[in-house]
């Protein structure tokens, strides 16, 4: 794992994974939000990818909708192909690229409060 900077303590680990799961819980159906942005809504920005660990590895985000998580280009997670047809049954689009649209998908934690 990459050395970070502003490496966390474990009650921060702890708040951040619950802070994780929370966002995740809100993101509607039809729309999609990135592992950068989670990330920054947690408190920590330069971990995204600690965001696609935390719904990998924590037993709580399997009820969660994390099929609504994608890369910041609108890419799907590598190795999970059920997850473009979660979103499609969901009627999120995808490009010809086989990214998301993310200009009519994105969704934003502050945006629909």
């Amino acid at each position: 794992m990459k050395d970070y900077p502003d490496k966390m303590t474990p009650a921060q680990a702890r708040t951040f994974q619950e802070d994780v799961l929370n966002i995740v819980a809100q993101i509607p159906r039809g729309r999609v939000t990135t592992y950068g942005i989670i990330a920054a809504w947690a408190g920590w920005p330069s971990h995204a990818r600690m965001v696609g660990r935390t719904l990998r590895y924590s037993p709580e985000a399997c009820a969660l909708p994390c099929h609504r998580v994608v890369n910041i280009a609108g890419r799907t997670a590598p190795g999970w192909s059920a997850q473009r047809e979660l979103l499609q049954r969901e009627g999120v689009a995808f490009k010809a690229n086989g990214h998301v649209d993310m200009l009519r998908h994105l969704w934003e934690p502050d945006t629909e409060h």
